[in-house]
């Protein structure tokens, strides 16, 4: 069994990036910028902004965080993120969800940029995923650094069956869209799925990501598959993904850890597309 390190990889991505942003800054006297919204006091989202903030500047990105009153109205951050969109000096805009109930989320996800939506989660964005038409756009970055783990460790998904277990429109349909265009052929399961295990038994790669401790499990795929752990979950104080790891292990050929496996992939992905808005405007 081999162990996918997202960890490492993140910090190599890091690293290549912050060369390049030097030179950036070297020749051009320019920094990306990118905006963090945080609105509310979740521990979570407080957690994964904080994150996202110390790796702009491990690399040299310029990341404002606004933190907003969880009482901050729908016109109030509208209006903010289009005084956002306007100013060239701000290059990506990235709000924190979930948001609170009394804020429509994709009336905000469709007010940022398209340009400037370094989450990829504007519908024009995911129009491109769909279409696999990324000239200009940007990818999820939690779907992108699945498939960039993939590859670096030589991974084949042509030709391969995948199951996802979630279909979230933040992980599991935009990497639906990304495997499809590599090649594989896909099985998507959620909620109504009435046997999951009837898709993950027959993959080759199984991709979980529901927030639900310990759901897949060895019985539940095939002997040498591969596993991608896309779950965060906190259990007695252990964060744990969405597999049974010890139970895996063993059986798979391939298997990510949690922590250090897909989260600080996303989080390199999504500095890779702040770079990419950045240079959209140089």
């Amino acid at each position: 069994m081999v162990l996918l390190d997202g960890y490492t990889l993140a910090r190599l991505k890091e690293e290549a990036l912050r060369h390049e942003i030097q030179t950036l800054q070297q020749t051009l006297q320019f920094c990306p910028k990118l905006v963090v919204i945080l609105v509310g006091t979740d521990n979570a989202s407080v957690l994964y902004v904080n994150m996202k903030a110390k790796a702009c500047a491990r690399v040299g990105i310029d990341c404002v965080l606004q933190t907003l009153s969880a009482q901050t109205s729908q016109k109030e951050l509208l209006n903010l993120l289009d005084a956002h969109n306007r100013n060239p000096s701000v290059h990506g805009i990235l709000v924190q969800l979930p948001l609170p109930k009394h804020i429509d989320t994709r009336r905000v996800i469709e007010a940022i940029a398209p340009h400037k939506d370094v989450d990829g989660f504007h519908p024009l964005n995911v129009g491109r995923v769909y279409s696999n038409s990324l000239y200009t756009g940007f990818l999820p970055a939690t779907a992108m650094g699945v498939m960039q783990l993939l590859e670096h460790y030589n991974i084949e998904v042509k030709g391969k069956d995948v199951a996802i277990v979630g279909a979230s429109n933040i992980i599991g349909k935009p990497l639906a869209s990304l495997m499809l265009n590599a090649g594989a052929t896909i099985s998507l399961c959620h909620i109504l799925t009435k046997d999951i295990s009837l898709y993950t038994k027959k993959a080759d790669i199984v991709c979980v990501g529901v927030g639900q401790p310990k759901l897949l499990k060895a019985d539940m795929v095939k002997e040498g598959a591969v596993v991608v752990d896309i779950g965060i979950n906190k259990v007695e104080g252990k964060i744990v993904g969405d597999a049974d790891f010890e139970g895996l292990k063993d059986k798979v050929d391939f298997i990510t850890p949690v922590p250090r496996g897909v989260g600080p992939m996303t989080i390199a992905c999504l500095l890779q597309n702040t770079l990419h808005a950045a240079k959209g405007c140089a």
